[in-house]
């Protein structure tokens, strides 16, 4: 018996953009429809609204959602179950067609690359809405990606969700259209998009505060030779993995340094009105996770909850956590995107990964907002590609085929070999020996701009960060910060005049990562004058020296790009 169609008068209300992009969609009637919003903007029930529509019009007989994991196969029959669409995530291929008290299945892309020709078959017996979910994972393999195709080619409707449709590598997307620009390159196209500059002015996600964190590092080499190097300065990529694993090595002072600072910033969320607010410490293996948890429970009394592998405990674990009020979750990897832990509002980024597709996801798991002044800090080690993706936020990206790889960037491949969970007994133990790191707070990046002078763990100058109220608006965060900022530098000049003067003597050359830390000062406080003149917030006036000077964020531009911007908001 099949079950009853679902009400459309007892779906919850749109939000604006969804509206909007529910209007185009039944005006297109169109057989591909791909929808770009930023996490926690409304995916699910948009999806869920259109399947209605067609469900109730005769359009389509069912409905298949794909997704990237088996906890999001629940979540989605749960979500679809409370508007009364019917869809079975229980699903097996072995069960070759469908039960007809359901509308339809949840899969994973995994599910269907290992059967395609059953969904296909699936698709052709009744004429099917196929709903495909963060669908830049279908190509993550030739064998998810054929067997997408090959599975939903004969389905009446294709949507195509994501938050992030962007890839780091050329595999194109199924079903996903690209259109060939004047440098001769392909670039996705969207039928309906939503960015994260879009919902944080409608207050649809929360503003995200990302503190970075540098600090001393010394480790050992393959060769017994003893290196130290300060996280953030400017080295060469090896150099860059081996401080930045360094700092993430929980023996060291760093990750407890920081994990006490993400706490500490966890308390006060918590003792100013998100009463319920939760953090997640984002590991790179399971030996690491296990050994934050620890840490954790040893400076929080609480034993944390710790999320390792895809499997069905993982899953109860999350909606555990998520109706709890549980102050920390540990995760490799398993709470990246579509998971929906709406409490969760301070993150430490304690991973290797760092593609725009990845950090992406990650810090969409703090933005999800439930009523207005709420805001997201997120802890981050102070690596200069870090430092980019966190002043992009708001970027919106297309995967483009064929473009030439980032020669700056951070490789990916290098990092996890570095990162990777160390043997007692193997040959990695023998190459690499992390020493020692300390914290110390390098910088605060908010709408682009960076804040701050610096401070070290345990400080008062420390706190005034970690103690910001956790209910402020947009503006309220950039007007707070600057002029946190503003104080700290009267302080320092307040200082500076009453220390005893100084004999003379030779004068004092900077490295060059002092250098580049008094720069980058220099411009924030030329930027801040700028603002207080014209009015115009941080960010803009940051990207519009970008404009004119060409370069990255200030928070990982070089010596004389900082030198360069410094000479043009002078004659501003």
């Amino acid at each position: 018996m099949s079950p009853p169609l679902p009400d459309l008068e007892t779906f919850p209300p749109l939000r604006a953009w969804q509206r909007k992009a529910l209007v185009e969609y039944l005006r297109r009637r169109t057989p591909d429809f791909t929808a770009v919003a930023t996490p926690g903007a409304g995916k699910t029930t948009f999806a869920l609204r259109i399947a209605a529509e067609l469900l109730n019009d005769g359009t389509v007989d069912a409905v298949t959602v794909v997704c990237p994991t088996e906890h999001l196969k629940t979540q989605w029959a749960t979500a679809a179950a409370r508007v009364g669409i019917q869809l079975d995530a229980a699903f097996r291929n072995a069960d070759v067609h469908s039960a007809r008290d359901f509308h339809g299945a949840v899969l994973t892309y995994a599910q269907v690359g290992m059967a395609p020709a059953v969904h296909r078959r699936r698709t052709m017996t009744r004429r099917t809405m196929v709903i495909l979910d963060e669908i830049h994972h279908a190509g993550d393999s030739r064998t998810w990606g054929d067997g997408v195709k090959d599975a939903f080619e004969p389905a009446e409707r294709r949507l195509m969700l994501t938050g992030t449709p962007f890839r780091s590598d050329d595999n194109p997307i199924p079903f996903v259209s690209y259109e060939r620009g004047d440098d001769g390159l392909q670039r996705s196209r969207s039928d309906s998009t939503y960015g994260y500059a879009d919902a944080l002015r409608d207050g649809v996600v929360r503003p995200v505060i990302f503190l970075a964190y540098s600090g001393e590092t010394r480790w050992r080499t393959s060769a017994g030779d003893e290196l130290a190097a300060r996280l953030g300065e400017p080295m060469t990529k090896d150099l860059v993995a081996q401080a930045w694993r360094t700092a993430l090595d929980h023996r060291g002072d760093w990750m407890p340094q920081v994990l006490r600072a993400a706490d500490a910033r966890l308390s006060r969320l918590r003792e100013h009105g998100m009463t319920d607010a939760g953090g997640l410490v984002i590991a790179s293996d399971q030996q690491t996770a296990r050994a934050y948890a620890k840490l954790l429970e040893t400076i929080t009394g609480e034993k944390p909850s710790v999320v390792l592998s895809d499997d069905q405990g993982a899953s109860a674990r999350i909606a555990t956590f998520a109706d709890s009020e549980q102050r920390w979750l540990v995760a490799v990897r398993m709470v990246s995107e579509g998971v929906d832990i709406p409490r969760l509002a301070v993150g430490v980024y304690a991973t290797s990964a760092s593609t725009p597709l990845y950090f992406a996801q990650a810090i969409g798991r703090f933005v999800r907002a439930r009523r207005p002044g709420e805001t997201a800090t997120v802890f981050l080690p102070s690596v200069p590609h870090l430092l980019g993706l966190a002043s992009e936020m708001e970027v919106e990206r297309d995967h483009i085929l064929g473009a030439p790889k980032d020669p700056d960037g951070l490789d990916d491949a290098l990092l996890e070999r570095a990162q990777r969970a160390e043997d007692a007994a193997g040959e990695l133990e023998k190459r690499f020996e992390a020493l020692s790191a300390t914290a110390e707070l390098d910088q605060v990046i908010f709408d682009g701009a960076s804040f701050g002078t610096g401070a070290r763990s345990g400080t008062p100058e420390e706190e005034e960060y970690l103690g910001l109220p956790g209910l402020l608006s947009p503006d309220q965060v950039a007007l707070l910060l600057d002029r946190r900022q503003s104080e700290q530098l009267a302080e320092q000049k307040r200082r500076a005049k009453e220390a005893p003067v100084p004999q003379p003597r030779e004068p004092v050359v900077l490295s060059a990562g002092e250098r580049r830390v008094s720069l980058r000062r220099q411009l924030n406080t030329l930027v801040a004058a700028h603002h207080h003149r014209t009015g115009l917030p941080h960010g803009k006036i940051h990207a519009e020296l970008r404009r004119i000077c060409g370069g990255p964020p200030s928070a990982q531009a070089t010596i004389e790009q900082l030198e360069e911007r410094i000479a043009t908001i002078q004659t501003l």
